[in-house]
């Protein structure tokens, strides 16, 4: 409700600059005068005047500071006014039965964003009872990365550019004390959520890890970070866990397991992770429960190791079309086909393929609904896509503490979105699989 509400203020805030260009165009004049068509000369001057109208809100966006911060503004107060509606009944004015109170008025409050400062007009009931979420949820992820690049400056290893990202983005200068103040506020929040207790089976998990560039002790180093998101009973995506290591190895990614555990993970039955040995050791040893599936994407992208740098014929197509079977034996009869099809031409890449493939197949014994989605790591890959945009902001943290932050405040924010969604997966296949897969057992 909220979104559309946004969507629909920035779609007329546009459309008023469209509507009411800054300056006549004057474009096409002499195009016009040489068109004789009356059908050409319409369509001509129709596509003309669009040009022009969007060269004028290129101009406009590009020289007045204030209209995007403008639109925002606008689009967060109708999300405002959205939120109060519900939560009284009722719209301004409305007479219903169904209303729970009575608006009174607006108070001022600044909300700080990638735009800039906002100060917005905030609705208030007469029982002092309506409280927004949205200006907490949206500055989670926003504080995060505003502490990163403050820290930056403050521990004098920024830059001018930093220095005037941060100052853009708050409206002023940082002092260790409001930094400190951001990030207390902010760490309480993120702590809560990483050891929150996991009550309910998780039967999908799916790991993996990206590194980021810190500085400590005066030297950059890149950590790891180490991510789990999963799949609930419901069919309903979770981030559960992001943390910080030196490294991927066996003891790392053992810890982050066991941690998962004492917070009580339980009912895994399906892990997906690409072949890193230390993260397979640490599966076989905490996980010994669950099915492992090598992320078939990673396996594609090792295959080409085996082959010249340019191919130029159909070899690695034919090993990608594989996973898309309807099911096991019929993979196997291809498999066959193929090996014997490319043997003397890649001879490494078929043995390769023929000691390894097995780990990628695993995907199989799970309902056919869920192979789309649980053959590989892909489902990991818009947070890592958010992860990646917004730490290209700091490029090297000045400490692990703030790389966490910003990273787990994303994954917050990410993990909210997805209970919000629709649900990911229809678990009732998986059950409906089990049953099957017990009748043929007896």
């Amino acid at each position: 409700h909220y979104n559309r509400e946004i969507s629909r203020v920035l779609s007329g805030s546009v459309r008023l600059v469209l509507q009411n260009p800054l300056r006549p165009s004057g474009h096409g004049m002499r195009v016009m005068s040489d068109v004789t068509n009356p059908a050409l000369r319409e369509h001509t001057m129709t596509k003309v005047q669009g040009k022009g109208r969007l060269t004028d809100l290129k101009e406009h966006l590009l020289d007045d500071d204030d209209f995007l911060r403008g639109a925002v503004r606008g689009a967060l107060e109708a999300a405002l006014e959205a939120e109060m509606t519900e939560a009284l009944g009722a719209a301004k004015s409305e007479r219903t039965e169904a209303r729970l109170g009575y608006r009174s008025g607006y108070y001022h409050r600044s909300l700080i964003t990638r735009v800039g400062v906002l100060e917005l007009r905030v609705p208030q009931d007469r029982a002092g009872r309506f409280s927004t979420e949205l200006f907490e949820r949206y500055q989670r992820s926003e504080k995060a990365l505003v502490g990163a690049l403050a820290e930056m400056y403050v521990q004098g290893v920024s830059t001018r550019k930093v220095k005037a990202v941060t100052e853009a983005l708050c409206g002023h200068e940082f002092s260790a004390s409001s930094i400190s103040q951001i990030n207390k506020s902010l760490d309480a929040a993120l702590t809560a959520f990483a050891n929150r207790r996991l009550s309910e089976p998780y039967p999908y998990l799916i790991l993996d890890a990206r590194y980021e560039r810190v500085r400590e002790g005066g030297v950059i180093t890149s950590q790891a970070v180490l991510v789990a998101v999963a799949v609930d009973g419901e069919g309903r995506r979770q981030v559960l866990a992001v943390d910080l290591a030196n490294r991927e190895s066996r003891s790392s990614w053992r810890d982050f397991l066991l941690a998962l555990k004492q917070r009580g993970l339980h009912g895994v039955e399906f892990v997906v992770s690409d072949d890193h040995p230390g993260l397979k050791a640490a599966i076989r040893e905490v996980l010994a429960e669950a099915a492992w599936q090598r992320c078939y994407v990673h396996f594609l992208r090792n295959a080409l190791d085996y082959v010249p740098r340019k191919v130029d014929d159909d070899c690695l197509m034919e090993l990608r079309w594989f996973y898309d079977r309807r099911d096991l034996a019929e993979v196997r009869r291809d498999l066959a086909a193929w090996l014997t099809k490319w043997q003397d031409k890649y001879p490494k890449l078929c043995t390769w393929v023929e000691e390894n493939i097995e780990e990628t197949l695993t995907f199989y014994r799970l309902p056919r609904a869920h192979h789309k989605h649980m053959k590989s790591t892909n489902m990991l890959e818009r947070l890592n896509q958010e992860i990646k945009r917004r730490t290209l902001v700091v490029r090297i943290f000045p400490n692990a503490e703030s790389c966490l932050r910003l990273v787990r405040a994303l994954a917050v924010e990410m993990h909210e979105n997805w209970l919000e969604a629709i649900r990911y997966l229809n678990m009732d296949h998986l059950r409906e699989h089990r049953k099957q897969m017990l009748r043929q057992a007896a």
